[in-house]
Formats: C-alpha cells, structure tokens, sequence
C-alpha cells in the first residue's frame, strides 16, 4: 500500500478500539492524523492526545479536499460524515478494509475467534516487538506503526465478518463460539464465517486443538493445533500454576523447543502463550528471546488490569461473555485463592444478554457474590425484550443492581476482590467505587 504524506488521514469514529490503534499506527509512520467521534471520554483518548492528533465532534464542515477518509464500522452510510465524504468523493474506507491494505507491506499475523483475541495479540506484538521490528494493531486501542518493520501483528474481528478483509500469512484462531447474536443466525453461521477466513491464510493457521468448532475448518495453508494434549503440534507440558502466574514446557514434535514463564492467571493465558510459541516457531524466532520477552508482559488494556486501594484489590476487564467470565473468574481464583470474589457486571447489548442468558447465569456464579448495573446497549441497539431484572432474578449468588451514584453496597467488603466486567462504559462504576474507597481509606 502506498501513502501519501500529503494528504490527511481522516478517522470518523477515531475513539474507537481498533480505530484509535489505526490512527496511532499511520501518525507513528509519519503521516497527518485527525478524526472525529462523541465528546464522551474513552479509555483510548489519552494516547492519541498525548500523540497530538486532533479529535473533533462530528460535523460536515470537517471534511476537506486533501483528506482520505476511513470509517468506523460501528457507524451506518447515513452518518453525516460519511455522506459528506462520499458527496465529496474523497478517497474513502471502511476501517477493516484500510487494514486490509495496510498488512500487506509485512509478514502479516493475525488473530481471530470469539474470545481472547485482544489479550492474545496484545502479547504476541509485545513478545515479536522485543526481537524485530514489529507494527500492530490491538483491540484495546493501541497501535505502533514501522514503515520497515518486519512483523504486522492485528486483531481479526468476525463480527459482520469484517475479517474478510483480510488475507494473512499467519492466523491465530482462538476459539469460535456463538456471539454477535445481532448479526450472525445461528453458531453454524459464525463457523462459515471462520471457514471462508481459514481459507485466506497463506503460510499457516494455529488453531485451539480443544475446539470442535475449530477441528471442522480446513485451509489451504498448513493447519496447527496447540493445546495440552499428545495429538497437539504444540502442547504445553509440566504445567505449574501459581499466585506470580504460570510457567510450562513446550513440546513440539516429540521434542522440547523451551521453558516458558508468564505473568498471567487462568488455564486460557496458557493457551495464548502456547500460539504465541508456535507461530513463532514457524518464523525461526530463539525460543529463549521469546521466554525473556514473556517475562515483562503486563497486559492489554481493561484485560485483567489490577489496582489496590486500602485493603480491596480491583480488577477490571472487557470479559462481556459469559465464555470470557468464567475465564476471568479462573484466573481471579488462581491468583487470589484466599479471598472471597465479587463480580460487578455490566451486560453489553440487548441481543447477547437474551441470546446467553444461561450461560451468563452460570459463568457469574462462579463468584462469590454479584453485583449489576443496567444493559449498556450500544450504538448498534439501544433497547430490547430483556432487562436486567431477567439475569438478577436467576443467580443464586446476589443480583443487586447497582446505580452509579450509589455504590456504597460494595464498601461492606474487605481484604477481597471485586472484578468489574463489561464492554460498555463499566469503567465508570469502579471510578465510583474507587473514590468512596478512597475516602474511607483517608
């Protein structure tokens, strides 16, 4: 793909995950970056404030002759910026289709499937970065761009599948469950979708060995299954599990290829570890680079992040699934095994809260007690046949609702944990929490 550096980079709906990551990707390679979204704060503002781009409100005004625009999918064709720029006839995007472009001036590595992308790519960009050049685009907001770099690693997101955009040499698939219930029919649905992406891969597809609805895919590239068994090409052995984390053997081939230590909690992390491993592998990485650049990984953004106020430990993540709920819980319980869990969460659209309402009763109870706030909805829907009293009524566990200007039920508890979880705007709930708890504190 070839840029132009005269021309302006456009993002309409900049604050958005991927979005934002793009737009820190093309200011890093040199290139002149604004766009437009609410005036709500999010959690991705501060990086691209503190890169200078511009942010403004939406407004026709804003569209110039020397812009190349590039959209964000959340938003329809009868968005005004959009129309405008179509009016205009500016060069435009959508922003998986930019990204489609943009990975194939590298050795390209994706990362798709329901559940643990984010985290999954945010530790393969951090481990690859470490050894070469690397550029990458992470679900949490965060992007790096190198016009020379020799890796691109991205997230692959199905919903609408917008992954079809994409054409890379390697992709990692996590997992495929049943989500986006607003989009896909049904689970056979979400596997087509998996199926037409497996066959765009070029060099290699790392897949869950565990997953059955991974083991119906075939490729035109060599597939590879990671996992914990003996039929896995790369199966983690001599796994240890501890309060500082998790360490294990890989064993690829009847043959040891290295040790492997990492900060991070749950069975899942292992599993991400183990992709991470193989792909490498593949590109001839040392695998003792690899173990030095796992060690001092800390993270993607709202996955599992922790703070301590007094004698309260908080966690928050972007766990809006009851699959990812449970594998926040597991790992809450493996570093923290002595203190009593309390879940606050808040459920992401309408459609997915009806759609696994079961499952959501069963992920939450694995928490010693839970709290809830009302649906977030989204852009895409705003109301629906559920409520929140629909998911409280079922769980055996708590079930209170909670209100923003009142989070004083949760001050009851001390020398715990409480985890808020959510894709919304969740994150304003633990601000609550956290000021009372500080006042008490002081």
């Amino acid at each position: 793909m070839e840029f132009q550096t005269q021309k302006t980079y456009y993002f309409i709906g900049i604050k958005g995950t991927g979005m934002a990551a793009l737009a820190l990707i093309l200011h890093d390679m040199g290139l002149k970056v604004a766009g437009s979204d609410i005036t709500k704060h999010t959690f991705t503002q501060q990086p691209l404030e503190a890169a200078g781009i511009p942010i403004v409100d939406f407004a026709t005004t804003n569209l110039k002759s020397d812009m190349i625009v590039i959209a964000g999918n959340a938003f329809t064709d009868d968005q005004i910026e959009i129309k405008q720029a179509k009016a205009m006839k500016l060069p435009f995007y959508r922003y998986h289709e930019f990204v489609g472009h943009l990975m194939t001036n590298y050795t390209s590595i994706g990362v798709a499937g329901t559940h643990g992308k984010t985290s999954t790519t945010g530790l393969l960009a951090h481990v690859l970065s470490g050894i070469d050049k690397t550029a990458y685009l992470i679900g949490d907001g965060m992007g790096k761009g190198i016009r020379d770099a020799r890796f691109f690693v991205f997230e692959a997101d199905e919903y609408r599948r917008h992954f079809l955009a994409y054409h890379p040499d390697y992709l990692i698939m996590t997992n495929i469950d049943f989500d986006h219930p607003d989009y896909y029919k049904d689970l056979d649905d979400v596997v087509s979708a998996f199926q037409t992406e497996a066959e765009q891969v070029k060099k290699g597809l790392f897949v869950w060995g565990d997953d059955v609805n991974l083991k119906k895919l075939h490729a035109n590239a060599p597939i590879y299954t990671y996992g914990l068994r003996d039929t896995d090409d790369f199966q983690a052995v001599n796994i240890e599990k501890t309060t500082a984390g998790s360490e294990f053997d890989v064993r690829h081939q009847g043959q040891i290829i290295g040790h492997f230590k990492i900060p991070l909690f749950g069975q899942h992390n292992i599993l991400n570890s183990l992709a991470v491993v193989g792909v490498s592998h593949l590109e001839k990485i040392n695998a003792s680079l690899l173990a030095r650049e796992f060690l001092t990984y800390q993270g993607a953004k709202r996955r599992f992040a922790q703070k301590n106020i007094g004698d309260m430990t908080i966690i928050d993540d972007y766990a809006h699934h009851p699959s990812e709920i449970k594998a926040t819980i597991d790992a809450a319980r493996q570093k923290f095994p002595d203190k009593k869990l309390i879940a606050v969460f808040q459920p992401h659209t309408y459609s997915r809260l009806k759609a696994l309402l079961t499952g959501f009763v069963t992920s939450l109870s694995k928490a010693d007690v839970v709290y809830l706030t009302d649906i977030f909805g989204s852009i895409r829907e705003n109301s629906g046949n559920i409520s929140i009293n629909d998911l409280a009524d079922k769980l055996p566990n708590g079930g209170t609702v909670l209100q923003v200007a009142d989070m004083t039920p949760l001050l009851q508890y001390h020398n715990a944990v409480v985890i808020f979880m959510g894709a919304g705007d969740i994150p304003k709930y633990e601000v609550a929490y956290e000021k009372l708890l500080q006042n008490q504190v002081n």
